[in-house]
């Protein structure tokens, strides 16, 4: 039996990824970024995707006491010797509600490129919004990426992304359909803004990545964000407090 990966092995003295020496043409010679697109792209990325992932790692980092990082500290209120399964906790809640929602959008936007076919004229572009946003309509069902429980009138983190995005020449077709669907959003006197799961999304479709690999690269941010909540939760613990809130509640409820 023949198995083996074509990512990586390991030799007595030496250990290859993607065919480069570790050791030797890696260690010292590659950030974090240029690994992950060796990893998963078989090549390094150039300045611009560079840029471009550097800030969608940083924008998935953190968002606070979210259920991703509750999750995680009420595990390791019961585990505390598993910081491993608390970080699992958490990423186990990167689903298509939270940080999964980029992948979605990432789908959601390269099929719609391929309906655009060859045009990418303003009125296409928006005829191609407005089914899309009819198709979710008559699904009943949200459409990814937009709306947000806090930022009603608009995420703050949109702006800053664009930017990114204009400053390495990754501004086309795919912010292009996510300004027209919110767009055509607002026509039917719905207030659902472009939130930063959508931005991300469109980001990665303007990167040509496959859709996994926005809700991969997502987790990936994300777990500093947990370590740094579990770090927290030994210093300053706030998971118990949590636990008897849940335990008060439901004593007023049954009492």
């Amino acid at each position: 039996m023949n198995i083996k990966t074509e990512i990586g092995y390991s030799e007595r003295d030496r250990i290859f990824v993607r065919n480069l020496d570790l050791s030797k043409d890696i260690i010292g010679k590659m950030d974090f970024i240029d690994m992950m697109f060796l990893l998963a792209l078989k090549r390094k990325p150039d300045l611009r995707e560079k840029n471009m992932v550097n800030a969608l790692l940083v924008t998935a980092s953190d968002h606070g006491l979210t259920p991703i990082t509750l999750s995680a500290r009420l595990t390791i209120l019961g585990a505390p010797e598993a910081l491993q399964g608390a970080v699992a906790a958490g990423l186990l809640g990167g689903g298509d509600r939270f940080l999964g929602t980029t992948q979605t959008v990432c789908e959601m936007l390269q099929k719609a490129q391929k309906d655009l076919l060859s045009s990418e004229e303003d009125g296409e572009i928006k005829a191609v919004a407005r089914a899309i946003v009819a198709d979710h309509r008559a699904r009943r069902c949200f459409i990814p990426g937009f709306g947000h429980p806090i930022h009603t009138d608009g995420d703050p983190r949109v702006p800053a992304l664009v930017e990114v995005s204009k400053q390495n020449g990754y501004y086309t077709v795919p912010w292009r359909l996510m300004h027209a669907v919110e767009a055509a959003i607002a026509e039917s006197g719905r207030k659902f803004p472009l939130n930063g799961a959508g931005a991300m999304g469109a980001m990665y479709a303007e990167l040509g990545m496959a859709p996994i690999l926005a809700r991969g690269l997502a987790l990936v941010g994300r777990c500093a964000g947990i370590v740094a909540h579990l770090v927290e939760e030994t210093e300053a613990p706030i998971a118990a407090d949590i636990w008897k809130l849940v335990l008060e509640q439901d004593s007023r409820n049954n009492g």
